[in-house]
């Protein structure tokens, strides 16, 4: 048996510029759970917090793609070039908690045709984000129309 060599990529990282980085660290790290990794300081009160966010997956979708999911989760055109996503086990409550922490409702959780239950933020550090909790295993939403990879 031999060894598999290790991936080429070991961590996604996104680093995101926050005009006002309390706020965002409120948000992300204490609202939505990330927990700190690491934090830096520096000259000229440079800072950073490194929040960790499991699993990281790189979601690369074409336009008519990009159309479908806001149409599907807000009903109109709303997302802009980039969005981040989050997989939390209570889409309803966690959408919840983060209004109460300053984000703002684009739309509120709404079961998806991939079955997942998804909600749409304006949240901090100008990002947009989604809350999405999975209704069904992978084995189950890769029997739905639509849903399998580009290679099958």
């Amino acid at each position: 048996m031999t060894d598999a060599a290790p991936p080429p990529v070991r961590q996604l990282r996104l680093v995101v510029e926050a005009e006002d980085y309390e706020a965002a660290v409120a948000f992300f790290r204490d609202a939505l759970g990330l927990p700190e990794q690491a934090a830096f300081s520096g000259e000229g009160d440079a800072r950073v917090v490194i929040l960790d966010a499991g699993r990281a997956t790189l979601e690369i979708a074409n336009p008519a793609q990009k159309r479908m999911i806001d149409e599907v989760e807000v009903g109109r055109q709303v997302a802009p070039r980039i969005r981040v996503a989050f997989e939390v086990d209570d889409a309803r409550a966690a959408t919840g908690r983060l209004l109460e922490a300053g984000a703002e409702e684009v739309a509120p959780p709404t079961v998806t045709p991939w079955q997942s239950l998804n909600s749409r933020l304006d949240a901090p550090a100008g990002l947009q984000i989604t809350l999405f909790e999975e209704l069904r295993t992978l084995e189950e939403r890769s029997e739905l129309d639509g849903f399998g990879t580009d290679g099958a």
